[in-house]
């Protein structure tokens, strides 16, 4: 069907999509009330201005740019009186009257729409009639924090049309456009060529957040073994990093393919059949990457996990042969001072002053407290000595 004939026949008003019946639901009729006599007066809330969501759109025909309506009522009025062009809209985080309106515009199927609404969508792409849906992931690497940003993008591409929903800062559709009106030919083909040239600008996105990443995991062997105490949480952060890229690369390459098996069926340029088929080698590689860095992440995980363990164990070591040591020089300080208290207990015997002492009106009485200090010191140090305690 004809771009002309698909607008004319649109069943708009006959057939009630789920979403239009979700709005209807949130306006239900009120019933009557009798007016107030003096109703309060309430002061005008003011609110601060939003954004616009509509961030570029333009009508093309023949690949030249013939038009840049400033809204989204004003691009529907032009592609109607241009039946032969093509218009390209681009949205960042729509409102949901917005999508409404170009759904019911457009004739975009409410499973689609609802998932534009919702975000947070795995990277997919699906049909609905003359109508094609695609969910890309664009990530980005932040040089400041060495994080990975990821972004994601929705496309709807219809025979006439091509509109993108943009949830988050990457990638920069801007230098898509750009290099499309560079390039009248390859924008000649429609709004197909224009899905390559996203998907080329996504994937291209992607070969900064390798280099960032694989000079990261560099960063990371060098701290691992330099024992930097907080390697192993870096570790951590940049393998759930690294899922989520790998979430977002890995369905890429089966969506590509996808494409690729529907040539023939859709009739797709043979030009524009060999640009898809090279995005899907980049992202081929892309892919086998990040497979790479998450086995890299794993193993250097396990490696400091046994250099902190190993660590570990040579700190226990030491504690153990320094309570070793201390024990031995308390055994030394211990026997010494055995060993000095027996002649002192002798000595503090005789050092007594009383007058009923048998030894003090003996002759032998001092050499023989001398000669019995003399042979308990020396026992006392031939038994410790036997014992390696001195």
């Amino acid at each position: 069907m004809t771009p002309e004939r698909r607008r004319a026949h649109r069943p708009q008003s006959t057939r009630k999509h789920s979403w239009r019946r979700a709005t209807e639901r949130r306006t239900p009729e009120r019933p009557a009330t009798p007016p107030a006599a003096d109703p309060p007066r309430r002061r005008p809330e003011h609110t601060a201005p939003q954004a616009p969501s509509v961030v570029e759109a333009a009508l093309y025909r023949d690949g030249v740019r013939v038009s840049s309506p400033t809204t989204l009522a004003e691009t529907y009025r032009e592609l109607r009186t241009r039946p032969d062009g093509m218009a390209w809209i681009g949205l960042a985080r729509p409102t949901e009257a917005e999508l409404l309106s170009l759904a019911a515009e457009f004739d975009l199927h409410e499973l689609a729409v609802e998932d534009a609404m919702e975000a947070h969508q795995r990277p997919k792409l699906e049909r609905y009639g003359d109508t094609l849906f695609v969910v890309l992931r664009a990530a980005r690497y932040l040089d400041a924090p060495e994080e990975v940003d990821f972004g994601e993008l929705h496309v709807f591409v219809g025979p006439d049309f091509l509109i993108t929903v943009r949830h988050g800062a990457a990638p920069d559709l801007s230098a898509v456009r750009h290099r499309m009106e560079d390039d009248p030919e390859l924008l000649r083909l429609g709004p197909e060529a224009v899905l390559y040239a996203i998907l080329d600008a996504v994937v291209d996105g992607y070969a900064p957040v390798v280099a960032g990443v694989q000079n990261d995991i560099d960063e990371i062997e060098t701290e691992v073994f330099s024992g930097a105490p907080e390697v192993s949480r870096r570790i951590y952060e940049l393998a759930r990093e690294m899922v989520e890229f790998q979430r977002a690369t890995r369905p890429l390459v089966g969506m590509l393919h996808a494409l690729m098996a529907g040539f023939a069926k859709y009739g797709t340029d043979e030009e524009l059949q060999r640009y898809l088929r090279d995005v899907a080698d980049h992202v081929t590689h892309t892919s086998e990457r990040v497979d790479g860095f998450r086995q890299a992440l794993a193993d250097i995980l396990t490696v400091n996990a046994t250099l902190v363990t190993q660590q570990q164990n040579a700190e226990m070591r030491a504690l153990a042969e320094a309570g070793f040591e201390q024990n031995e020089e308390i055994k030394k300080i211990s026997s010494w001072a055995a060993i000095l208290f027996a002649p002192t207990l002798v000595g503090t015997i005789y050092g007594m002053n009383f007058e009923n002492m048998p030894e003090l009106g003996w002759g032998l009485g001092y050499p023989f407290a001398i000669l019995l200090m003399a042979v308990v010191c020396v026992s006392l140090y031939f038994i410790f000595k036997r014992r390696d305690w001195l």
